[in-house]
């Protein structure tokens, strides 16, 4: 996973009267790809650093982050588990994400939404009766005391681009992206107090409200500047702009127009989207510009990636009427 180099930045033909680019985050070289490759490096770091030598993982079926770890920890000989949290309905659903999870071999406790806490008890105990030194990359087992490792990726991806900006000649005035575990807006956010630049982070939540999404963003920009050892910049509060006004129902739900950005975009820039994550949040975006009437700015879209559920859509929008 070292190495793997700045990610190119597309521009694409955009009706809103703004210029429009996007950070292919999914083209990064690792497990295919997305902005969880630079947030599990981050965590399989700070594993190493604290002499851990077993990794414990939670997302869902359709977790991006938990296919990349998965990816990971099998090229090292990393001992994982994953604890699963079905659906609402407590559903299996499977995914491209979740066959790959499948073909590494990790171990999976599934477990309801409200029974996380116990599932990651559960997870510890089977590592360390075979003798490993667990690691939760959520810290404890209510999930808190990480904040700042997740953060720290795009802390540091904001410099990338600023490179970007330097290299293209371009100032953006904003920067949209999926917020879902809040670990990439709060780096970004961290990066661009950091630089001390005018630059809109905007961040279209797929799975949380705007209260409980901004206060785990506010904790994780907190973590990230406490471990650098900074003071946490006063206006905090006034830099996070979370929107959850285009959830479609809630974390994996989508609607019609979902399904149609994801097939216009791939047809006219062969830009893979997913319902899940940046098909969500590029339409969010779309809307977020017109409602707001912002025109004439340098907008970026980060492809937060994953590749394997723009095949899982693949014949939802094939099979679309025109």
């Amino acid at each position: 996973m070292d190495n793997f180099g700045a990610t190119p930045v597309q521009e694409l033909h955009s009706e809103t009267g703004n210029r429009l680019f996007v950070k292919r985050e999914d083209l990064l070289p690792f497990s295919l790809g997305g902005n969880k490759v630079r947030i599990a490096k981050a965590f399989l770091d700070d594993m190493k650093m604290k002499g851990k030598n077993a990794l414990i993982m939670y997302g869902n079926d359709r977790s991006n982050l938990c296919r990349v770890l998965s990816s990971a920890c099998f090229a090292e000989k990393i001992p994982c588990l994953m604890v699963c949290s079905d659906d609402p309905d407590h559903t299996h659903t499977v995914t491209g994400n979740s066959h790959l999870i499948g073909l590494y071999g990790v171990e999976v406790l599934r477990c309801a939404k409200n029974a996380i806490a116990p599932a990651v008890d559960e997870a510890f105990e089977r590592l360390i009766e075979r003798g490993y030194d667990p690691y939760y990359i959520y810290g404890t087992r209510l999930g808190v005391g990480n904040e700042g490792t997740a953060a720290r990726a795009y802390a540091d991806a904001y410099r990338e681009i600023l490179a970007d900006e330097e290299r293209l000649g371009v100032h953006f005035d904003y920067i949209f992206h999926a917020s879902g575990t809040g670990a990439t807006q709060s780096g970004l956010i961290a990066g661009h107090l950091t630089a001390g630049d005018d630059k809109k982070i905007v961040g279209i939540s797929v799975s949380r409200d705007k209260r409980r999404g901004t206060r785990i963003i506010e904790e994780g920009v907190s973590a990230w500047f406490e471990d650098q050892g900074l003071p946490v910049p006063q206006n905090l509060g006034e830099e996070i702009i979370l929107e959850d006004a285009y959830l479609a129902g809630g974390y994996g739900l989508y609607d019609e127009g979902i399904l149609d950005v994801i097939r216009d975009q791939f047809r006219a820039n062969t830009l893979p989207l997913d319902p899940t994550y940046t098909g969500k949040a590029f339409r969010g975006m779309q809307a977020y510009l017109k409602e707001h009437d912002i025109t004439g700015k340098n907008i970026l879209f980060i492809h937060t990636g994953g590749t394997p559920l723009f095949f899982d859509a693949l014949p939802l929008i094939t099979g679309r009427k025109e």
